[in-house]
């Protein structure tokens, strides 16, 4: 059973819809399904590329391996404003769904849910809310989707990526400024991620302020 609550107020005009899974029937069905608005559904091969060209995007992401998760924080870290993902879930995990919130997912279903449910996903979106499985809710109120801070310091540089997201810059722009590129740029800070022992930005950037980094001198 699933619930839907708001969660923040998007403005989501002339959205482009992708539908990202391995079995073509199953994409075929989600893409009639969503369709059926009016709207245009695409299946592109590379979904970060597509979402990084769309304007404002809503991606039905199927999440089965490391890689699926991966594709996941990626589109995370574009812009959570503009790009808002609907994961797909076999397994029916409140561990996995809460994972998949904590990655940048703004709605959880499971994979089997009819098309149907996936379209009233996708419009619920469009109202400013998301869907989660109750077992997921029930995790974050428990506290089991709070991440805890750690001690790690990070680097001088390292903490200047952190301010410059936490003050709304996305990656790209992050990427210019000190001059890499976009694709070095997702690596360097998913290496950064990994180090403080998060999941994606959201999480980075409440342990840095947890830990007093985004407010002073760098802890060496």
């Amino acid at each position: 059973m699933s619930r839907t609550y708001t969660r923040r107020d998007t403005s989501l005009v002339a959205v482009q819809i992708a539908v990202v899974d391995p079995l073509p029937l199953f994409r075929d069905g989600a893409v009639a399904a969503l369709a059926a608005d009016g709207r245009a559904v695409q299946t592109p091969t590379d979904v970060v590329a597509w979402a990084l060209q769309a304007q404002e995007a809503i991606v039905i992401l199927t999440v089965r391996s490391e890689d699926d998760w991966d594709v996941l924080e990626r589109l995370h870290e574009i812009d959570p404003a503009t790009c808002a993902v609907v994961v797909l879930l076999d397994e029916d995990s409140a561990a996995a769904g809460v994972r998949a919130v904590r990655a940048g997912a703004r709605s959880v279903l499971m994979r089997n849910a009819s098309p149907e449910t996936m379209r009233r996903a996708a419009a619920a979106l469009l109202d400013g809310q998301s869907v989660l499985p109750t077992a997921v809710l029930a995790a974050f109120a428990a506290g089991g989707g709070v991440p805890g801070s750690r001690s790690q310091a990070v680097s001088t540089e390292q903490l200047s990526w952190l301010r410059a997201l936490a003050a709304g810059h996305t990656v790209t722009q992050l990427a210019e400024q000190v001059g890499y590129s976009e694709r070095a740029m997702f690596r360097l800070l998913r290496a950064l991620y990994r180090e403080m022992g998060v999941q994606g930005r959201v999480e980075a950037l409440m342990v840095a302020q947890a830990n007093g980094w985004l407010g002073s001198p760098a802890r060496r």
